[in-house]
């Protein structure tokens, strides 16, 4: 992800700007621009605002194919700008955009003008050399002592030549402090280059003079209170006339919101594909539970429908003797007893399909075993399985989500069944530890068991051993995610041929 937020490479400096004020001066910077006069910087003039549209610098704009306003505030929606300048030569619209600029955009005042002008004059009437150096170290220290940007120039012994305010500011420290003392020192406390000294750390610097272009790297910086920051670096050669690189630009933009921002996304779109994936489980589960309870409640009905077409014919005879009214009483009981054993089984998979809101609540996982072996015990009996369920005489409260918890309980329960199609054993167990802090859920089976080579990919999404539609390969992973999310941990043992045993072991909420 960090590569997403880097920024583009060029051998120059990039400066994106705006000018506010199309006048005269206004025209001048753009001839400046047109005329190449900034070997080492990559300005990009992306607005010019003036209220006359007869200014002579916002017609040479339009000319130009610079996007035109009448209205500074446009600007404010440019993506990435750096800095506005501002020539209008009035201190209210100076104070306007002081107090309007959005955040990390620069503003430069009108007495700007003046030394516009003058690197225009310089540029136009002064080609040799030593006046080309005096431009671009006028053009190049202006511009890097307005950024909003933390810069620094450095010589290639590692030394600080030069640095603005902004980066006095991120180190701490004076001017005097920092010129001429080395940048590993002086930011890291170090006594060596970083990539000597911390062969992890990346360092732009030395990329750059080993390629001659310009690098980046992204620093994590621990925070006083383990907050961490992000630091995006980036380093651009300064070259003399033969091609030697004698300096180095090094710019640092603070990117931990953009990285944080970021991540959250990220992190609700992971959320978002997880309920959705758990969703999609419980109700390939829930098909699971209905064709094996639609059998069990099949049974009670057959003998409801024999019991009242019994006692429909005792009552054709209009005449009931004693036995006849001790049998009905004995009818209705079973009859009674039977529709109480539909209408929990209808209600137990009610309860379960209900998708009720995602949220953590005091939960007793005995209770959310009991739920789903009730569901299942019809399916493990039809199955030849010998249940087994040893639950802690005490409550195992846990704060969870009651929905999730059975679904992870419920998987467990069906690998198992799946795991002994011949029929088997099957043990369900619940205890607390000594210190009550925590609490195991143990679900053994005789089964098949799992190869050693697959026991590292159990529960990776979408892995399963079973022919294609029979399997989504997600129970595992979606059993993994949820203990995690409640702060536990699942373990496994098996042997291939005598079964397996999946432990989830769960925090006890005291």
């Amino acid at each position: 992800m960090l590569s997403e937020i880097s920024e583009r490479h060029s051998d120059k400096l990039p400066f994106t700007l705006a000018i506010v004020g199309g006048g005269r001066t206004c025209k001048f910077f753009l001839e400046l621009i047109k005329s190449e006069s900034f070997p080492l910087l990559n300005i990009e003039l992306v607005g010019v605002c003036d209220i006359d549209p007869q200014a002579e610098g916002l017609q040479m704009a339009q000319e130009m194919g610079i996007y035109t306003t009448d209205d500074f505030r446009d600007f404010f929606k440019i993506k990435d700008l750096d800095g506005i300048i501002e020539l209008t030569n009035s201190r209210d619209v100076l104070l306007d955009l002081i107090k309007l600029r959005p955040k990390g955009v620069g503003v430069v005042e009108h007495n700007i003008g003046k030394l516009l002008r003058t690197l225009f004059s310089i540029n136009q009437r002064l080609k040799e050399a030593e006046h080309q150096v005096i431009l671009e170290k006028m053009s190049s220290d202006f511009l890097i002592q307005q950024s909003n940007a933390a810069i620094a120039v450095l010589n290639t012994d590692f030394t600080i030549a030069e640095a603005n305010e902004a980066y006095l500011n991120m180190v701490n420290k004076t001017k005097t402090d920092v010129i001429g003392s080395y940048c590993y020192e002086t930011y890291y406390g170090l006594s060596a280059p970083c990539a000597i000294a911390i062969p992890t750390l990346k360092c732009p610097m030395v990329e750059t003079m080993k390629t001659g272009k310009s690098a980046h790297v992204i620093h994590e910086f621990a925070g006083p209170k383990e907050d961490s920051s992000y630091g995006n670096i980036v380093t651009y050669p300064l070259k003399d006339q033969h091609g030697e690189i004698i300096r180095i630009i090094e710019i640092w933009r603070d990117v931990t919101e953009e990285i944080s921002t970021r991540w959250a996304a990220r992190l609700e779109k992971i959320k978002a594909d997880l309920n959705r994936m758990v969703q999609e489980d419980r109700m390939i589960s829930l098909g699971k539970l209905v064709a094996s309870c639609v059998h069990e409640i099949n049974n009670p009905i057959q003998g409801l429908l024999t019991f009242s077409h019994l006692m429909q014919e005792m009552l054709a005879n209009n005449t009931l003797h004693a036995e006849d009214v001790e049998k009905f009483k004995q009818y209705l009981a079973m009859m009674s007893t039977e529709l109480d054993r539909c209408g929990n089984i209808v209600s137990g998979l009610l309860s379960f399909s209900r998708e009720t809101p995602l949220g953590f609540t005091d939960v007793d996982m005995n209770d959310v075993i009991t739920a789903v072996i009730s569901l299942t015990r019809h399916k493990i009996e039809l199955q030849n399985i010998q249940l087994t369920v040893e639950l802690a005489p005490e409550m195992l409260m846990v704060r969870g989500d009651t929905n999730r918890l059975q679904q992870c309980v419920l998987n467990l329960i069906f690998n198992a069944i799946e795991a002994m199609p011949e029929g088997g054993k099957l043990q369900v167990k619940s205890r607390l530890d000594k210190n009550k802090k925590r609490f195991q859920v143990e679900i053994q089976d005789t089964g098949c068991g799992i190869p050693g080579e697959n026991v590292d990919h159990l529960y990776d999404p979408f892995f399963t051993t079973k022919p294609e539609g029979e399997g989504t390969g997600l129970g595992l992973s979606i059993v993994y995610g949820v203990v995690k999310n409640h702060g536990g941990k699942i373990n496994v043992q098996s042997t291939p041929g005598q079964g397996t045993t999946f432990t989830l072991t769960l925090p006890a909420k005291l």
